[in-house]
Parts: structure tokens; sequence; C-alpha cells
């Protein structure tokens, strides 16, 4: 039954990996490849990610690069590009697609540090609700007989404890996060 930590515990790892995710996506001063991962392509009758479609670069700490696998697809990595919400205006330079990332107004940096701190709590809600889950399983166990109420005690312990390493965790990101977004 320790196995059943071990469980919650990868479970809420994963969740960190992708609080992690979801914060490289929100911009900081810096141009960043991370930026364009929600960003899909129509091509070739299909929608697909522009990662899988194009190379993506960073030329210059505002700028990023997008240079199109085949050169027939830059119109449609053009359009995506410009119909995304990043706020940059997408500039051909032959097959190479060139966003300029414009300065953060203190305004929009504060809506960013905003976003993030929904993107933490996200996460942390995720984490509770891997506890309960695993905590009516233990004591579901130790009810049924399956366990001692010792042994349900001591995984309990165990569980709350993996469970604040993993919050301060996230706490700890997103105070990284802020700092990177509030940097001028």
């Amino acid at each position: 039954m320790a196995n059943l930590v071990d469980q919650a515990k990868d479970q809420m790892k994963k969740t960190v990996e992708n609080t992690k995710e979801n914060f490289s996506g929100i911009r900081t001063g810096r141009a960043n490849p991370a930026l364009l991962n929600g960003i899909t392509v129509e091509s070739y009758g299909m929608t697909m990610p522009l990662k899988s479609v194009a190379t993506i670069g960073v030329p210059e700490p505002r700028t990023l690069s997008v240079s199109p696998f085949d050169p027939s697809q830059a119109n449609a990595i053009e359009k995506a590009l410009r119909d995304s919400d990043l706020g940059a205006s997408p500039r051909r330079d032959g097959n190479v697609i060139r966003l300029t990332m414009p300065e953060l107004t203190e305004e929009r940096r504060k809506e960013y540090v905003k976003l993030a701190k929904t993107k933490s709590e996200e996460g942390k809600v995720a984490v509770r609700n891997i506890r309960r889950k695993t905590k009516e399983t233990i004591d579901k166990s130790v009810k049924d007989g399956d366990m001692g109420e010792d042994e349900g005690d001591r995984l309990l312990k165990e569980l709350d404890k993996v469970t604040k390493q993993v919050t301060d965790e996230l706490d700890s990101l997103l105070e990284t996060k802020q700092k990177e977004i509030m940097e001028v």
C-alpha cells in the first residue's frame, strides 16, 4: 500500500511539469520559443502545431524567427501568427517570418502576473485533488481491514508531507515567474 503515496507523488510531479509548461507560454520581457507552443497552422489540409511545420529561433532578445520546413507553407504560418493573440505582427523576410515582441507595459505585466497566479492555483487544485483521492483510498483500505490504522496514519502523514513539498515547489515557481515578468 506504500505505493499509493508514490503514485500520488508521480501524479503531483506531472502536475508541476504541466504548470511549468503553462508558465512557459506566458510572456516575459524576452522572446521565448515556448510562446508559440499553442499556435496551430492549417497545413496540407490538417491543423498542425507550429513547431511541427517550422523551426523557431531567437536571433535577438525580443525577436523570434520562424523558418518553415516547406517554403510553400510560409503564407499559412504567417496567417496563423497574425491571427494569434501574441500582440506582435509577423514580418516576412524571404521564407523567414520574424516576430518582434512589443515592450510590455506595466499594465500588461500585471495581467501576466495575474495569469501566472491563476495557472499556479490550477496546479495547486490538481495537487489537492490527487491528495484527496489518495486519502480516500487509504481511508477505505483501513475501514475494509486491508491495512492497519497505524499504517494508514503513517501513509497519510507521508502523503501530507509530499503534498506540502509539491505546493511549496509550485509557490517557488510562481515567485520566479513573477520576477521574470516584472523584470524590465
